[in-house]
């Protein structure tokens, strides 16, 4: 009898265990232009899920280095409970914190977060593009992961698009063979699919295709600022975010179709190959050792007068933008002051023997700019000088291109609150986000502020999907209130919400314009030192 009992007790056990298992784990089904797909739906939450969704044909044998082709439909039930492969890439910035190890040319897949139910109105939709240089990265970064996004009604789209010589090797082969006559830029035409998936599917996870956020952080940004100003994105999103970087020198300045092709060319026949064909029909693994070999860190993007037909500027001073609302900012410490002395210790005059190299004819004039009056000045403006050339100037000139050449609102932040160090002090973070022990990969030493990419997790609120930080209460408090401006964006077009720090539009002719300053205490401030870029602008000789 005792064993009988026993034997009663662990089945009921197993079965609560096993009911509790299918509760964390009901399926369900939503029907989208191709068939059929199954995800996963929260019990405690109601947020849906669906992972590693196609949206184009694998760009794998004939259809590698070509624009990305529209899916078949499928039979059947198509489960998508599981993010897809990462696109094809190097470790540039040590190991990102990717969900998964699998990579594969196989990779244009998205996923979708909502709380959407039937018969409610259409929520806003945001589409979040990853960082990494181009050449890193993937939609299923824990990061950027939708989930508490959703909670805020708000669908949630992350995708994958192709990096590195995979997503922007130019040919005249390839050229030649392109109906559009151009080649290269087939990350940006992966992002072009993606967005016009949203608009065919987002309806059937609750969505309003007319009300979707295109963002991204760092080369998420950059493809931002890319689609404001591509005609084959317009009409595709109806507002930005833009988080640390643009389409503009010296960030990232679009080469010719020549130029890209000559680079292409050069490649190639260093690596021992000469024609198309031979480079299709070898494995992707023989691909990424030339690649790795070549010591090369990307292809660069182009003006293919296709997806780009001119520099940025040319757009948005002609005011052929998409004329949307724009959030746009960067960080308060992007980058070391390190980067601009080239190792020199921070000192008045190490400083000023840097500046007279890198600016000989204009040393006197970025010397008043950038205040050098003691050690602790220099490596402030170091700081700010390096991130300047890296990213925070290019940036700038994108938000300043809008607001001058739209009636349309813009808002601008600078993001200050540094991340807090790794719990594991045997690790270093690499400038896009990854971490690694050796000094293999450039690392930042203490910080003057927050680095590229520290916001991510505060502004997607993703704190805790980052348990390898040293998250403290401050860090939640900055998260909390820097996600819902913008959740509020992403739903009004104006960040502003009750109980938090009034976020004014940006005056277009302001000289020292309001800005939103995202820290402990968030706060509006007026630009103090806006005329640096002033000068930037005409030394890199843009209009």
């Amino acid at each position: 009898m005792k064993k009988t009992i026993f034997l009663f007790f662990i089945l009921c056990c197993i079965d609560s265990s096993f009911i509790s298992q299918v509760k964390a784990q009901i399926s369900v089904q939503t029907t989208i232009e191709n068939g059929i797909i199954e995800g996963l739906k929260d019990p405690k939450t109601g947020l849906r899920e669906y992972f590693g969704i196609p949206f184009a044909k694998a760009p794998v044998g004939e259809l590698r280095w070509k624009a990305p082709q529209p899916l078949d439909n499928w039979e059947g039930v198509l489960k998508t409970q599981k993010f897809g492969p990462k696109p094809v890439q190097i470790e540039v910035f040590g190991k990102m914190n990717n969900r998964l190890d699998t990579m594969s040319e196989d990779c244009l897949y998205l996923n979708v977060w909502t709380m959407a139910v039937k018969h409610t109105k259409p929520l806003p939709v945001l589409v979040y593009i990853y960082g990494g240089g181009f050449v890193a990265g993937d939609g299923a970064e824990p990061r950027y992961d939708g989930a508490s996004m959703a909670q805020k009604g708000i669908v949630v789209v992350t995708f994958n698009y192709r990096l590195n010589l995979f997503g922007f090797l130019a040919l005249p082969e390839l050229s030649a063979e392109a109906p559009y006559k151009s080649s290269g830029n087939y990350g940006y035409l992966d992002q072009i699919a993606a967005l016009q998936w949203v608009q065919k599917n987002i309806a059937a996870f609750g969505g309003d295709p007319k009300r979707v956020t295109l963002a991204g952080e760092s080369a998420g940004s950059i493809s931002v600022s890319a689609h404001m100003a591509s005609p084959l994105s317009h009409n595709l999103f109806t507002q930005a975010i833009g988080e640390s970087g643009a389409e503009i020198p010296p960030t990232r300045d679009p080469v010719s179709l020549g130029e890209a092709e000559k680079t292409g060319v050069e490649f190639v026949q260093k690596a021992g190959y000469r024609s198309l064909k031979d480079l299709r029909a070898l494995t992707t693994k023989q691909l990424v050792d030339i690649y790795r070999q070549s010591k090369r860190y990307g292809f660069p993007t182009l003006i293919d007068g296709y997806f780009l037909t001119e520099p940025l500027a040319h757009t948005f001073n002609d005011h052929r933008q998409a004329q949307i609302p724009l959030l746009v900012g960067w960080n308060s410490a992007e980058i070391p002051g390190t980067y601009f002395m080239n190792g020199k210790p921070y000192t008045p005059d190490n400083f000023i023997s840097r500046v007279k190299e890198v600016y000989p004819n204009d040393a006197d004039e970025v010397l008043k700019l950038y205040v050098h009056g003691n050690d602790k000045e220099v490596e402030r403006s170091a700081t700010e000088l390096a991130a300047d050339r890296f990213i925070v100037y290019s940036t700038w000139k994108w938000f300043d291109l809008h607001r001058k050449n739209s009636s349309q609102p813009v808002y601008r932040y600078l993001f200050s609150h540094p991340r807090p160090p790794l719990k594991d002090q045997s690790l270093v973070s690499g400038l896009a986000g990854g971490t690694q022990k050796n000094a293999t990969v450039t690392s930042a030493p203490k910080k003057l502020g927050a680095a590229h990419a520290d916001e991510i997790e505060y502004l997607m609120g993703n704190l805790y999907l980052e348990p390898e930080f040293a998250w403290e209460k401050n860090d939640y408090i900055v998260s909390e209130t820097a996600q819902q401006y913008i959740a509020n964006f992403i739903k009004t077009g104006n960040p502003n919400g009750k109980d938090f720090p009034e976020w004014p539009v940006v005056n277009p002719a302001d000289m020292n314009p309001s800005v939103m300053q995202l820290d402990i205490i968030s706060k509006t401030i007026q630009a103090e030192n806006d005329n640096r870029f002033l000068f930037l602008n005409k030394s890199y000789g843009n209009k």
